[in-house]
């Protein structure tokens, strides 16, 4: 469907490249002509994807970023500049989120999600944007958000995401309209559940409840990374200039049948919150 050169000339700062759905996002990007950057606060998976990258053909280069940190998205942005030029796009991935009780999180726990989504967005769009506005360039930028975010219900037991996640949207449509005379657009994606590694198992909290999400899905499956890295693609892309401020969702209709995604997990029993508590105490 899409032009092999799609992206062609495009250069492309993703956050939280390295795994997951930066890691297909990435991917993706560069099969269609684009040259990726990629940063996240780990090494290794950035490499990979880059080394994956380059083995195609394609142009990628990384650079290891807390987010949260606005003086290193500053030096990161430079590194990407000084790598391949001009940024063209950002696609703003880079996520924290985890189950649990609201009552039993801790404050470090709630900044440390919001402190990545939000802040973390907000470091790496003004970064850019204020490049964009003051060399007269244009952009592009790409929130991955939340269904829960894009349906205005939030969700029970991910209250830091729903909170980041409504923050991050509600900075995409402010800033499209701020910032369209400057011909920058902001678009934002709203995902169902797709399966990754790492994150999937912090929100699936039984195979059982995998299994049950899945069986009350309107279409019974999850979704597939291709189908979400072809949706960005396409907003990134020439084909969607006159599309700004919006949030498309990609969940299958998951949210039409019931707002708040984690919301059945309040027919958990007392045991199986504290076998998970007490799981997630001993990886941090």
């Amino acid at each position: 469907m899409f032009q092999h050169d799609l992206l062609k000339g495009r250069a492309i700062f993703l956050t939280g490249g390295g795994t997951g759905l930066g890691r297909s996002m990435a991917l993706r990007f560069a099969e269609l002509g684009a040259r990726m950057f990629l940063v996240g606060r780990r090494e290794q998976p950035l490499r990979e994807t880059c080394e994956e990258i380059l083995r195609f053909g394609g142009a990628a280069a990384f650079t290891t970023c807390d987010v949260r940190d606005y003086a290193a998205v500053e030096t990161a942005v430079a590194q990407a500049e000084q790598q391949f030029g001009a940024i063209n796009a950002l696609v703003n991935n880079a996520a924290g989120n985890f189950i649990a009780r609201t009552e039993k999180l801790s404050p470090n726990a709630f900044n440390s999600v919001v402190g990545i989504v939000l802040n973390g967005s907000f470091h790496c769009t003004q970064a850019l944007g204020k490049r964009w506005i003051a060399q007269k360039l244009g952009g592009n930028v790409l929130n991955i958000v939340t269904t829960y975010a894009a349906a205005n219900c939030g969700s029970a037991f991910v209250v830091p995401s729903a909170c980041a996640k409504a923050g991050v949207l509600a900075m995409t449509t402010s800033l499209a309209v701020e910032w369209a005379k400057y011909h920058i657009r902001l678009n934002a994606i709203a995902p169902g559940p797709f399966p990754t590694e790492g994150a999937w198992s912090r929100l699936m909290p039984s195979k059982q409840f995998e299994e049950d999400s899945k069986a009350k899905h309107p279409l019974k499956r999850f979704g597939r990374h291709e189908e979400l890295a072809n949706l960005a693609a396409f907003l990134l892309s020439d084909m969607a200039e006159y599309i700004n401020g919006e949030c498309v969702v990609i969940d299958g209709a998951q949210w039409l049948r019931g707002a708040g995604e984690f919301n059945d997990l309040m027919l958990l029993p007392e045991s199986a919150w504290e076998t998970m508590e007490a799981a997630r105490q001993k990886k941090s």
